[in-house]
């Protein structure tokens, strides 16, 4: 299916993860003018090149989107470079510590809020701006199944996905009347380093990454995680002008777990 996304410019916070790099390829894949960031110039030395993209199709940035000014010199780098954005798919987040509420720390707390919604707020205030310009564009926010459920020992990482979800509504009906449709992704486990440490997390040494997948998979119909790219496609797709109908939605990618709700 043509999305109609050739040329656009798409800003993606957040690229060289598990799902950062399944989002950039697929975007890549559609033509799109790409503008990514990480917090590491090594990771996107190394990402990048695999890319195959010409210099007028990418533009990286280092940026950290628990610094406001940093998030700002991205978004508005971006929009230099390409003089305009066209859609913002906003891809970080940080799991943080296996805590129970009886030993939580606020400083816990804080390092998962400062990235999943204070990072997500950066970086949708200035996109905003950009895609105001025009009245036109999306934003599409990766949240999580966490926006939905709760995860015993994973109170601040539930919290903040649920702190994104009412974000990203609230956006939605700010930029909705002028032409810019505003959703947020929600999957489960995703096969990522992120589930990876989330096993660790859970289990320790006492199960292998196999067993791990096979007692958390159980919860879903496929018995299996996510994986990467069936998100980034489904980013696409919201992406798109084909879907600009939809707005302020949370769509679950959760194997079956709404059904049981």
């Amino acid at each position: 299916m043509d999305y109609g996304l050739k040329d656009k410019v798409v800003l993606i916070p957040g690229s060289t993860g598990g799902i950062g790099q399944a989002l950039v390829r697929a975007f890549a894949a559609e033509g799109c003018r790409l503008a990514i960031s990480s917090t590491s110039q090594a990771k996107l030395d190394v990402f990048v090149p695999t890319l195959n993209l010409s210099k007028e199709r990418i533009w990286t940035c280092v940026c950290d989107v628990t610094k406001e000014e940093e998030v700002k010199k991205f978004v508005e780098g971006a929009a230099a470079n390409y003089g305009t954005i066209d859609v913002a798919v906003i891809n970080p987040g940080y799991e943080g510590e296996y805590q129970l509420i009886q030993d939580a720390t606020i400083e816990s707390y804080h390092k998962v809020f400062d990235v999943n919604v204070f990072g997500a707020m950066y970086v949708m205030k200035y996109a905003a701006r950009e895609l105001l310009k025009h009245e036109s564009g999306a934003i599409v926010q990766i949240a999580s199944n966490g926006s939905y459920t709760g995860a015993a020992g994973m109170g601040a990482y539930c919290a903040s996905k649920h702190a994104v979800a009412g974000l990203t509504k609230s956006v939605a009906l700010e930029l909705g009347p002028h032409g810019i449709h505003v959703n947020y992704i929600c999957p489960g486990g995703v096969e990522t380093p992120m589930i990876h440490r989330i096993e660790k997390n859970t289990f320790g040494d006492t199960k292998t990454h196999e067993e791990a997948e096979q007692i958390f998979g159980a919860q879903y119909l496929d018995h299996r995680y996510c994986r990467p790219d069936e998100v980034a496609n489904l980013a696409l797709y919201l992406a798109s002008d084909v879907s600009s109908h939809i707005m302020g939605s949370g769509i679950r990618m959760d194997g079956g777990l709404d059904a049981t709700c």
